[in-house]
């Protein structure tokens, strides 16, 4: 017999199976029949359509002036030439919206996709071709890279870009694959319950887990619009494994534990950072940019990182970075 309910079932369990570094897939249950879809659409579409990446938007060639013109010495012309630089998939380094990046070959040269890394971007896709250069070829050309969500074509760029610049169509979106399957779930006897199976693959940019949290972030706050109005309590609970923090113990050591000198400590507490987890989330950089943190401070902190196995070869998986990221932000409320 059909019991009477008052409110519908609210899902226990969510499972995160990381299948490689691009690709994930995401499991939630048990929803009560026709509520797994009423989610699971529109968190696709908010994955496939508000995930940040990265994208040339314009590009400046020396010795060109519109997209059909040619280059001396280079095979390709000004237009293949941008249909490769549009396929590379690039990462800004930093926190910056954007950045102008410039490069110079010449000579005999099949310059790749790899060739274009420095200081401010990192490519995923360094195999891919850009150009081929005769022995008599001079290639000179700036671009600029910004972060973005969507597609933005090149007409609504125009008046974003330098004047002697190509405005070039730009695909932020760094999500290849955004797909879901709905399968029946048994709960006490009862069949009529439903399991969602997201499968996400992305480009290398993000990792598919943040794509994914991202959403349900986006989410929270589009609808977070009627919660004031309303009086609603809309949760803003971040995606989870279904465990214990055990996995985080290791990086939840206080500053002050380490054993570090008074000047690295001091260094590190007027910097704000308490837990051995925020070194390990930082980039060597991004460690060495510390106020007044010397290098004898450096080489100590870098030290105690190895004792305790997060060396420079230690790399975090997506779960594990947001776990820790999320665990940190609410010891420190």
């Amino acid at each position: 017999m059909r019991k009477i309910k008052v409110a519908p079932f609210i899902p226990t369990e969510v499972e995160v199976n990381e299948i490689s570094s691009n690709r994930a897939e995401v499991i939630a249950y048990p929803f009560e029949s026709g509520y797994a879809v009423t989610l699971a659409h529109p968190l696709r579409r908010l994955i496939l359509g508000s995930s940040i990446g990265y994208a040339p938007i314009s590009v400046r060639i020396e010795g060109a002036t519109h997209e059909f013109d040619n280059i001396r010495g280079m095979h390709e012309d000004v237009a293949v030439f941008i249909i490769n630089l549009k396929n590379i998939r690039f990462k800004i380094k930093d926190e910056s919206d954007w950045v102008e990046v410039s490069y110079s070959f010449s000579g005999h040269k099949e310059v790749s996709a790899q060739d274009l890394n420095n200081d401010m971007i990192e490519v995923v896709n360094g195999d891919l071709p850009l150009a081929i250069l005769n022995e008599d070829a001079e290639l000179n050309f700036t671009i600029v890279i910004a972060k973005g969500i969507g597609y933005v074509p090149s007409e609504d760029l125009r008046d974003e870009v330098d004047s002697s610049s190509i405005a070039l169509d730009a695909f932020f979106t760094p999500v290849r694959k955004a797909n879901y399957k709905i399968e029946p779930v048994l709960v006490e006897d009862n069949p009529n319950y439903e399991k969602i199976i997201f499968d996400i693959e992305t480009d290398g940019q993000i990792g598919p887990v943040e794509a994914f949290t991202n959403a349900l972030e986006v989410m929270n706050k589009q609808l977070s619009v009627f919660a004031g109005v309303l009086n609603v309590d809309i949760s803003t609970t971040p995606i989870k494994k279904s465990n214990d923090d055990s996995e985080l113990k290791p990086f939840l050591q206080t500053v002050d534990s380490l054993g570090l000198s008074a000047r690295s400590f001091n260094s590190l507490d007027r910097a704000g950072i308490k837990y051995l987890g925020e070194l390990v989330l930082m980039t060597e950089n991004e460690i060495k940019n510390i106020k007044n943190l010397g290098k004898k401070s450096l080489d100590e902190i870098n030290e105690c990182l190895v004792s305790n196995s997060f060396g420079s070869d230690y790399e975090l998986s997506d779960t594990l970075r947001l776990n820790l990221i999320k665990k940190i932000e609410q010891l420190k409320v």
